[in-house]
């Protein structure tokens, strides 16, 4: 059986993440959403709040939990 390479469905533009979630690609390309998924580190996210990979709620960080409805999310300072 051949290799076959698979990612996350992307989330779209018009969900909203929280405002302390962060990524390295966002320092790198200026975008949440990098062009390459392949890319090392894309998925490497962190809260803002706590430096770490754990929030303010005790949750994971990543860009699909990070969003309306959880406990710590807040959509502008």
């Amino acid at each position: 059986m051949p290799f076959q390479k698979s990612y996350d469905l992307p989330l779209s533009p018009s969900d909203q993440v929280c405002i302390h979630l962060r990524n390295k690609s966002m320092y790198v390309t200026g975008s949440i959403e990098p062009e390459h998924p392949e890319e090392p580190g894309r998925r490497h996210c962190w809260c803002n709040l706590t430096q770490h990979v754990v929030g303010p709620d005790q949750g994971e960080v990543d860009r699909p939990k990070c969003i309306p409805g959880r406990d710590c999310y807040r959509s502008s300072y």
